[in-house]
């Protein structure tokens, strides 16, 4: 009952555009700025490689044309070298790389660089499944948020659902917000892909490795595991749900809590706020403090200050 509450409040107005579609050529329906700045200098590169295309092809097919036995006698014949022509074949190119290396600079710094994050998600790859932690998020008994995520088997699988691609648990994230993607290993090499995200990070074991994104809309959004990591390399699937803050915060609200305040906690994402302030206020972080601060919601406001959570003064 729970997951299907869950599964109907959650998937209003989502769309399935967010995971390959057949016959795909392009990239998927971007999420966030991190993609859409990709497809642009995949877009900007394409313009200078149809351009050279188009005239390296013309002079080969004159050449081939002009310059042949039986239309040109003397096409064995030496030729002096041509001093303009090879400055111009070695510069251009030059000039070339030169336009496509300083945006692809610039994208690349954006995409590395992890400025004052809001949230953080580490990811834990595993033979074969992940693990999700929400280490921000430590109520009064010491625990944080974490779970594992498996691939649906095709026998559960319901209507509408993507076959190989949905999960049991989902990644839960905020729109609008600065969110950090810690990636890491338990067995062997695994990468945390989502291309509608522009997310792909390798998981090493004993290593972190970091990333960012701001995910700009609400919807799901799949991903896979895209190191070749053994036999079931396949069933390493990454769903990441991007919500309102406000449900986001409900949802927090619900991790940790006992199980006959489920339900409540469930019903409570249909507009009741009170219902989850207890548990809620489990939640004394600072990062808690900071998503409060840019929320404009007159009750969350409320309940950061009964929680003593800070405001935005």
């Amino acid at each position: 009952m729970l997951k299907f509450l869950f599964d109907t409040i959650f998937m209003v107005k989502v769309a399935y555009n967010d995971a390959p579609q057949p016959w795909q050529l392009g990239f998927q329906d971007g999420g966030s700025p991190s993609i859409e700045g990709i497809v642009e200098l995949h877009d900007q590169v394409m313009f200078y490689l149809v351009i050279i295309l188009l005239g390296v092809g013309w002079m080969l097919g004159s050449t081939i044309r002009k310059f042949n036995s039986n239309h040109n006698q003397i096409v064995h014949k030496y030729h002096n070298h041509g001093t303009l022509i090879e400055l111009i074949w070695t510069i251009t190119p030059a000039l070339v790389l030169i336009a496509i290396a300083f945006p692809s600079f610039k994208l690349l710094y954006l995409l590395d660089e992890v400025i004052d994050p809001v949230i953080t998600v580490k990811a834990i790859g595993n033979q074969w499944f992940w693990t999700y932690e929400y280490s921000d998020y430590v109520n009064d008994t010491g625990e944080t948020i974490e779970f594992d995520s498996y691939m649906i088997p095709d026998t559960d699988l319901e209507p509408g659902q993507l076959r190989l691609l949905e999960v049991d648990n989902r990644v839960i994230l905020p729109v609008d917000t600065h969110i950090r993607f810690i990636v890491t290993a338990r067995d062997v090499i695994h990468s945390f892909a989502v291309p509608s995200l522009g997310l792909k990070l390798d998981a090493l074991p004993g290593r972190l490795n970091q990333t960012s994104a701001i995910i700009n809309r609400e919807g799901v959004f799949y991903g896979m595991c895209s190191e070749l990591c053994g036999v079931l390399h396949y069933g390493m699937p990454i769903v990441i749900e991007s919500v309102s803050l406000e449900s986001y915060l409900l949802w927090l609200s619900s991790q940790n809590s006992p199980p006959e305040q489920h339900e409540v906690i469930v019903g409570s994402l249909l507009g009741d706020m009170s219902a989850v302030k207890p548990n809620f206020c489990h939640y004394k972080s600072f990062y808690v403090q900071r998503i409060i601060c840019h929320t404009e919601n007159t009750a969350m406001l409320e309940l950061a200050d009964k929680c003593d959570l800070g405001s935005r003064g």
